[in-house]
């Protein structure tokens, strides 16, 4: 239910985005005509020139969405508010290229510069509106859901803390059910015998049952409770930790199996797409940084002897070993096979250079082309750093279950160098159990916008850690 109102309230967001975009444009040209004067030599305001605006409008919704600007709690306000501003400049720009290249000349530049700024007063105006109407709608204790937790445990724990974090979800937690006292849940309205009298006593919206596997016995007596006075049932499992963001329930007659393992990339037509992506977007990178590629080859062959390329094997999609190509860094005759620092003697001054701009990592391209490697996924690792976190880091094998990636989800978020490898694994899973097109494109945008500096570790990672600067080579 939780879920089902976040994603109604992020598409009535969007729509209401759009609008407001699209009616900035006739705005714009009446401030540019018609308040500051002049001559319209283009009809700005024709059927053909209005498509352009909603089709400008759409597109630039579909960037906040990449940017995050909807992502809800796990986005700051004044970090929205950027973002905003952010792809407002973008697409601005672009369209002004777009408009250039198409010969467009008449065209009221000054138009294009009103159409920026007041789509993002528009939308900024709106977005800290229904900030603060939100805001006073929950300090009044209007449009929210009145929940009880049936159970004491860790879930239970866990659930109250994840609400009061969310106070943009309207829920409202009255107290718990359990057998025994315990802080940190709020009131205790009662034991799990008395549910019958609570329920009668208390004006809930919801039930959340957060039973330990313990408890499960009092199961059949909560539901029969709730049932019986019309109450909802949302239910935590005590396997919580182990069920995926997006579980798939199969059935098989009267048997429910939930998949654990499923992936919105198990989809052959959305494995397609990403695939489609990949080969497209690599192309079109590789024709935009041909000459960069061609200035780096040219410098490593000149200040330092040995191949353009260097070649190193990695683990692939299904633990498949595979070549992955870089610009050669660091000394030909040079141990490739330990930590690099910072300050690594190993490394040539130009290697220095691409490193630092990541230009070395653009000849993953290729791989990208060959299919051995995805523009967005985990990054790839070396063999006996497979072997070595297979056994030491829970699920590390579940980031084997798609192809490996030039960026990531971990990457954009600086889990890179030395940082921990249980945390990049963990946002690497979640990568993948929540993988959408949105989601690349959003990876992709952050890392050309500043992912794609790199920086060295200045010590080597200690051994229960790796990295693409640390212990899994970046090298």
């Amino acid at each position: 239910m939780i879920q089902k109102s976040q994603t109604f309230a992020k598409i009535l967001n969007m729509l209401s985005d759009v609008l407001l975009i699209f009616l900035a444009y006739p705005a714009a040209v009446a401030l540019r005509f018609d308040v500051l004067g002049g001559v319209v030599s283009v009809p700005l305001t024709s059927g053909r020139m209005l498509a352009a605006a909603f089709a400008y409008s759409v597109a630039v919704v579909f960037l906040y969405a990449c940017a995050g600007v909807y992502t809800g709690v796990r986005f700051r306000r004044r970090g929205r508010l950027y973002a905003i501003v952010a792809v407002n400049t973008a697409a601005a720009l672009a369209a002004a290229a777009l408009l250039f290249a198409a010969r467009l000349v008449d065209f009221s530049r000054w138009t294009l510069v009103f159409l920026w700024l007041l789509s993002s007063l528009f939308v900024l105006g709106k977005h800290r509106l229904v900030g603060f109407v939100i805001g006073r709608v929950m300090a009044a204790g209007r449009s929210v859901r009145h929940v009880a937790i049936v159970g004491n445990g860790r879930l239970a724990e866990q659930f109250v803390r994840d609400v009061q974090a969310a106070p943009e979800l309207g829920v409202v937690v009255d107290g718990y059910i359990s057998g025994v006292e315990r802080d940190g849940l709020g009131e205790r309205l009662g034991s799990y015998e008395e549910l019958q009298s609570i329920l009668l006593d208390h004006p809930l919206d919801c039930l959340v049952v957060a039973l330990e596997a313990h408890e499960t016995r009092f199961m059949r007596y909560v539901l029969m409770a709730a049932e019986r006075e019309g109450i909802r049932v949302e239910l935590i499992p005590f396997y919580n930790d182990y069920i995926p963001t997006h579980p798939t329930v199969e059935v098989v007659g009267r048997t429910k199996m939930m998949n654990l393992n499923a992936t919105p990339l198990d989809s052959p037509g959305w494995a397609f797409v990403k695939r489609t992506m990949d080969v497209v977007g690599a192309v079109c990178i590789l024709v935009l940084t041909s000459p960069v590629m061609v200035i780096a080859a040219v410098g490593v062959k000149l200040t330092s002897p040995g191949p353009v390329l260097f070649t190193q094997e990695r683990v692939g999609r299904n633990r498949r070993p595979f070549k992955m190509l870089k610009f050669r860094s660091m000394r030909a005759d040079a141990d490739h096979t330990g930590w690099t620092t910072g300050a690594d003697p190993r490394k040539t001054r130009f290697g220095s250079v691409i490193r630092k701009l990541s230009i070395d990592e653009l000849p993953q391209l290729f791989n990208v082309l060959a299919g051995h490697m995805s523009l967005v996924g985990p990054r790839p690792e070396l063999p006996r750093y497979v072997r070595q976190f297979r056994d030491e880091v829970p699920r590390y094998l579940v980031r084997q279950q798609v192809r490996p990636g030039m960026t990531g989800w971990a990457q954009i978020h600086g889990l890179r160098g030395d940082t921990s490898i249980e945390a990049r694994v963990e946002y690497d899973i979640w990568y993948i159990e929540n993988w959408s097109v949105g989601l690349d494109l959003r990876i992709l945008l952050r890392t050309v916008c500043g992912g794609f500096l790199n920086n060295e570790t200045i010590a080597p990672a200690p051994a229960s850690r790796t990295a693409d600067g640390a212990a899994s080579g970046k090298r």
